[in-house]
């Protein structure tokens, strides 16, 4: 059942995630109006923005009130003025916080490639076209947070950095089971990666994940080491349904594959706990665009459809929200990220008026 009580929390962050989130707000209020609901949301302040206020990147009031959410959306944090702070109060920490305080473990980007781009894509159209791939990445385990971990000076006046690679059976299974059951809902077929043959972590990991699927004998399971996986999305990449994987190669694949549509600008993501999760594009706060009206706010009302669907018992309306999207771009509008020759040149806020008129359209019809 929908619940007009739904408390969203808003982070718009830094750099273009104000002028993003402008946007993807027009969205939700067309949404709230035509179901008659009223979503509670509430802004706060994280990243840069944050620290500059309080001094940190999360402050207590801004997790107080991602902890009394269902879901998070978020903008984008960072940015070079504070790039010199010390680790730990740097922005990007404020993301790591939330994840680590919500209990967020899986990360889930969609790569999609709209027909209407497949010309900006670095590959050849008949590699690229067809494309649609859910990476789901594990988001609490792995090199970023093992311990020990840090730079330490040794006996002989050297310094050594350290960093762990660690997983718990525990952590393998859960996302395990979360892969494989959205594996179900797509074309039943699951690509687990890992560097199994190098590392006994990952010897672990495909244990785990190996015996999880015994659990789901209606979803094929195949194994890849990550080397051959970041060949295989460059040579073959629609033969890929749902990737798996760690955080480290979640990481690092998922931003591969994001280049395959042509824009990263363009690309979602969800990353969901037991009870809360947060939506957020991937581009990051890009800076030196910041203010100008040229940012692509597609990524960020794509990741809004995606609270639709996985926080709210609402496909429907994602699915409108994506077609609303498709649309526009079908009508030939695109942000400078995304602009092609006989394409209309339309800045953030006016990419934005023409999705929420579309998506009118699509709710009237």
């Amino acid at each position: 059942m929908i619940k007009d009580n739904f408390k969203i929390a808003v982070f718009a962050g830094d750099g273009i995630g104000p002028e993003i989130m402008k946007e993807a707000l027009k969205i939700l209020n067309i949404i709230s109006s035509h179901k008659k609901l009223k979503f509670q949301f509430h802004e706060g302040l994280v990243g840069g923005i944050a620290y500059d206020s309080y001094g940190t990147p999360l402050p207590d009031s801004s997790l107080k009130l991602a902890l009394q959410s269902n879901a998070v959306l978020l903008g984008a944090v960072g940015g070079p003025q504070w790039e010199s702070l010390d680790y730990s109060v740097r922005p990007e920490r404020a993301l790591l916080g939330l994840r680590g305080r919500l209990g967020i473990y899986a990360n889930l980007r969609p790569i999609v490639a709209f027909d209407e781009l497949l010309d900006a894509s670095p590959l050849k159209r008949n590699i690229v076209q067809n494309i649609d791939i859910m990476i789901i990445r594990e988001l609490t385990g792995d090199i970023y947070f093992g311990k020990p971990r840090g730079v330490k000076k040794r006996i002989n006046g050297k310094r050594q950095g350290i960093n762990t690679m660690a997983y718990s059976e525990d952590e393998i299974h859960r996302i395990a089971v979360r892969a494989f059951e959205i594996a179900r809902t797509r074309k039943k077929n699951l690509v687990s990666v890992d560097k199994a043959n190098i590392l006994e972590t990952m010897e672990l990991w495909r244990d785990v994940v190996t015996e999880v699927g015994r659990r789901y004998p209606d979803v094929t399971l195949k194994h890849m080491y990550v080397d051959n996986c970041a060949l295989q999305l460059i040579r073959d990449p629609a033969q890929f349904d749902v990737i798996v994987t760690t955080n480290l190669f979640g990481d690092i694949l998922s931003d591969e594959a994001a280049m395959l549509t042509g824009s990263i600008g363009m690309l979602p993501s969800a990353s969901l706990g037991k009870k809360t999760a947060l939506y957020e594009p991937i581009h990051g706060s890009a800076p030196d665009i910041a203010g100008k009206n040229i940012a692509n706010p597609l990524a960020m009302i794509l990741s809004l459809a995606l609270m639709f669907r996985y926080s709210l018992p609402m496909p429907a309306e994602a699915d409108l929200v994506e077609t609303a999207v498709r649309k526009t771009l079908a009508d030939g509008f695109r942000t400078q990220d995304i602009h092609q020759p006989n394409k209309k040149l339309v800045g953030t806020e006016a990419m934005g008026d023409h999705v929420a008129k579309n998506l009118r359209k699509l709710l009237n019809e």
